[in-house]
């Protein structure tokens, strides 16, 4: 389902020092934030898919993607 390359939606030290990675015209991106009233941790299940907040507060995940274009990028998905 995810395709390269692999975007996440956190910055860590291991993705600032990479320099292999390019946004280029044509690609299209999922953002992907999950919206947790609690703390901001959180736990993957066993299923190796599903995540939660480790706090057991209340979360959302919502989705968008994106065109990257020749002069910026353009939202594909609607509004909510």
């Amino acid at each position: 389902m995810h395709e390269e390359p692999k975007v996440p939606n956190f910055v860590s030290r291991e993705f600032l020092n990479r320099d292999d990675f390019y946004l280029e015209p044509g690609m299209t991106l999922a953002v992907e934030p999950m919206v947790i009233i609690g703390g901001p941790q959180v736990v993957v299940l066993d299923d190796g898919w599903t995540v939660v907040s480790k706090d057991s507060t209340a979360a959302a995940h919502v989705e968008h993607t994106l065109a990257v274009t020749a002069t910026g990028c353009e939202i594909l998905t609607n509004g909510m």
